[in-house]
C-alpha cells in the first residue's frame, strides 16, 4: 500500500522525503545524506514496462496509472511515493491517478503561492512573474513528456485545482503546510511521525526524530548540494549550474514579489489562500 507525498511543484515535498527516507531507511542515521533517498518518486517510466510504450499519449498514461500501482504493491508492503501529480479523476473515461485499494494515505504539502512563484519561475525557468504566473493558473497544466528527461507526464493542472484535488483524498489524510516547516520544525514533523505511527504501526524514538529534523536543516541540505551536487535536481538546472536548495526561508514573497503579481496571485487564488489562512 502507499502512501502518497503529494505537492505542487517546490513546496517541501523534497524536505519531508528526505527527512523520512532517513528516519525509515538509511543505515546512517541520523546522518543526512541528500543524495541518498529510498523514496522514489511515481511515475517513473519503469512503472509502466508492460502495460504501455506509448506515455507521450496522456489517455495512455492516465489509464495505467492504477495497473502501474498494482504492479508496486504487489508486494503487500507500505512504501512511500513522492509525487506532483494532481489526484485527477477522470469519471467519464474511467482514468483516475490513484485509489484507495492501492493507497495508504496521503501526506498533501502545501506552501503559500506567493512563494510558490518565485521557486517555480527558477526551477522551470521562466522570464519572469507573469510568465510564471500563467503557468500557476493553468487548470490543465501538464508538464514533463518529451520535454522531461525520464519521458513520463505529470499532470499537474493549476496551483488551485491541484490544492483542491487532494484535500479531498479522503483516507489518512494529512496536510502539512511548508510555513509550519519553517516556524515549528519538531512540532510539524512529530505530526508526521504520529500519524504514521496511526496508520501504519510504525515505531520511532523520539530522540533520533528530533535528531534528524535537526540535520535536515536547509543550510544542511545547501552545503552538500555545494559539496556534492543534487542528483534529484533537474538536467536543465545542472546544465546552469542552478542549485535545488537555492533560497529556502530566505524566499520571502514581501521582499521578492511586485505588488501587481501579489495582488493577482491573492485575487486568482482568494479561496483557497483564506481557507488555508494565507489570507
Amino acid at each position: 500500500m502507499i502512501v502518497w507525498l503529494a505537492s505542487y511543484p517546490k513546496s517541501g515535498n523534497t524536505w519531508i522525503r528526505i527527512f523520512l527516507s532517513t528516519l525509515l531507511y538509511s543505515p546512517a542515521k541520523p546522518k543526512v545524506d541528500i543524495n541518498k533517498t529510498y523514496i522514489k518518486q511515481f511515475p517513473i517510466r519503469s512503472d509502466f514496462n508492460n502495460l504501455t510504450n506509448n506515455l507521450m499519449d496522456l489517455d495512455e498514461f492516465a489509464k495505467n496509472c492504477i495497473p502501474a500501482q498494482k504492479k508496486i504493491n504487489q508486494d503487500n508492503k507500505i512504501k512511500f511515493l513522492k509525487t506532483h501529480n494532481a489526484y485527477w479523476q477522470n469519471y467519464e473515461k474511467n482514468f483516475f491517478f490513484t485509489d484507495e485499494q492501492n493507497s495508504l494515505g496521503a501526506i498533501h504539502i502545501v506552501r503559500d503561492p506567493r512563494n510558490v512563484i518565485t521557486s517555480v519561475m527558477d526551477y522551470f525557468n521562466k522570464d519572469n512573474y507573469n510568465e510564471t504566473l500563467e503557468f500557476l493558473t493553468d487548470n490543465y497544466k501538464v508538464v514533463g513528456g518529451t520535454n522531461f528527461e525520464s519521458g513520463v507526464p505529470t499532470i499537474l493542472l493549476s496551483w488551485a485545482n491541484h490544492y483542491n484535488s487532494w484535500k479531498n483524498f479522503r483516507k489518512n489524510y494529512l496536510l502539512i503546510k511548508y510555513e509550519n516547516l519553517i516556524n515549528k520544525p519538531q512540532e510539524e514533523f512529530l505530526k508526521i511521525t504520529n500519524y504514521l505511527s496511526k496508520i501504519g504501526n510504525f515505531k520511532f524514538n523520539k530522540k533520533e526524530v528530533l535528531e534528524i529534523v535537526e540535520n535536515c536543516k536547509f543550510e544542511n541540505f545547501s552545503n552538500q548540494e555545494k559539496n556534492e551536487g543534487f542528483i534529484d535536481n533537474s538536467a536543465t538546472n545542472k546544465n546552469f549550474k542552478k542549485k535545488f536548495f537555492r533560497m529556502g526561508p530566505k524566499n520571502n514573497w514581501e521582499d521578492l514579489v511586485n505588488s501587481e503579481i501579489i495582488s493577482k496571485i491573492e485575487t486568482h487564488f482568494k479561496k483557497e489562500m483564506i481557507e488555508l489562512n494565507y489570507l
